[in-house]
């Protein structure tokens, strides 16, 4: 199929699930739009054991689509940047030293934890699955998805600190997880022999090379933004940082998605306030919503129909119900440890550690993380295993993220009733 006609397909499917959702389910709009695309699958996949002929067209369709270069090196530059750009330069700063560490070493913490609990779940279900490939499972399914997370805290109510904490970790752990994947999928492609300064120097160009480019790539822009007043070439501007900047970003071996937000916080918080006018800063942000909610919609379909793509074996399927628990636990764990850490010098909202841990949600990055993989039995086994936590993470952990936030903020209340009176 040519690429024209899958592009207007998804737009057409995406708009069709939005519509049936905004009329009759009510649900958020990317999870209400997975959630369709799941029903619509699973009847394909019910159709397919029944003989049905379209079944084998579906299941072709998804299987055309590149899900790892659509979301890696197409959507995930438009939607990190479109995220960075709202969020607040200030209150980041103030919640720095909390992200920064949940991001590196709850990320590192959560990779090694729960690969080396896969290796040994994975052997006890009969899985042959190499360590370092339970290694690279951890490391893809360790980040909290920003996508996912900023889409589901528009309506749970969050205060602003925790709200800051949890998009502002997303941001950055999603960047250092790719980077820990990207080491470890080098270390299996050598076979092995990588010596130490060759990974710490690969880490570093990663993370320290996309965040340094980032930053130039932002003021390079927010310079061009205050040297002209007209809306239209602006926002071209701002597609052009995000379009070429990762593409020059990923040829230089630095981490795009760090340089997203890097480049999406300058232009977000100093060329809204200096380089915009207020009739520009209006149609930069509604150009820029329109384009996050159209991604993130086309995006959280083809989480639902990539249902068709995986092997539906019992056993990865049981070892993705236990690996939701394992990776809960190892999140519940790490975030636990570093608040009780930085606690000793700073204070946190009551209930962070359970609202951190519920609300850190898994999406669309790991599962293009695991497609990345390559070919072989031992990718179809982390994606469905992927794919099984991702889909629990997104319907049951953002559908209830919410209310748990909601009980935690009313357990408060009359705390503050009796210090009060």
């Amino acid at each position: 199929m040519e690429l024209l006609n899958i592009i207007a397909l998804l737009i057409t499917l995406a708009a069709v699930f939005n519509y049936l959702n905004y009329r009759f389910i009510g649900l958020p709009t990317t999870i209400g739009i997975m959630a369709i695309a799941l029903v619509v699958s699973l009847v394909v996949l019910i159709a397919d054991f029944f003989g049905a002929d379209f079944a084998d067209s579906a299941r072709a369709f998804v299987t055309a689509i590149d899900f790892n270069t659509t979301l890696m090196q197409g959507m995930l530059s438009f939607l990190l940047f479109a995220s960075a750009l709202h969020v607040n330069l200030n209150d980041l700063t103030k919640q720095l030293g909390p992200i920064l560490l949940l991001a590196s070493v709850g990320i590192i913490f959560s990779t090694f934890v729960v690969g080396v609990a896969a290796f040994y779940i994975f052997q006890w279900l009969g899985i042959d699955l190499p360590f370092i490939y339970c290694l690279l499972f951890g490391s893809l399914i360790a980040p909290t998805d920003p996508i996912a997370v900023m889409n589901i805290l528009k309506t749970a109510g969050a205060p602003k600190s925790l709200e800051t904490k949890i998009v502002g970790e997303s941001l950055f752990n999603d960047g250092v997880a790719v980077v820990v994947f990207i080491v470890l999928l080098g270390i299996l492609s050598s076979g092995g022999e990588v010596h130490a300064s060759e990974i710490a120097f690969l880490f570093f160009e990663e993370a320290v090379g996309g965040i340094i480019f980032g930053l130039g790539l932002g003021y390079i822009g927010y310079r061009l933004l205050g040297s002209v007043d007209n809306y239209q070439l602006e926002i071209m501007i701002t597609l052009a940082i995000v379009m070429g900047g990762y593409a020059l970003a990923s040829a230089l071996h630095f981490s795009g998605p760090l340089a997203m937000v890097m480049a999406g916080l300058l232009i977000g918080n100093h060329g809204r306030l200096f380089a915009m006018s207020e009739t520009t800063r209006e149609h930069v942000d509604q150009s820029w919503h329109l384009i996050d909610e159209i991604l993130n919609a086309v995006l959280f379909l083809l989480i639902g129909i990539e249902l068709l793509a995986i092997t539906l074996d019992g056993r990865y399927l049981v070892a993705g119900v236990i690996m939701i628990v394992i990776t809960l636990t190892t999140r519940f764990v790490s975030v636990g440890g570093l608040v009780r850490l930085m606690g000793l010098r700073r204070e946190f909202d009551p209930g962070v550690t359970r609202i951190l841990t519920w609300g850190g949600l898994r999406g669309g990055i790991s599962v293009a993380l695991a497609l990345s993989l390559p070919a072989g039995p031992q990718r179809a086994e982390i994606l469905t295993i992927t794919y099984v936590i991702v889909v629990f993470s997104i319907l049951v952990q953002g559908l209830t993220v919410g209310r748990l936030i909601e009980s935690v903020q009313q357990a408060q209340e009359p705390e503050l009733e009796v210090e009060a009176g």
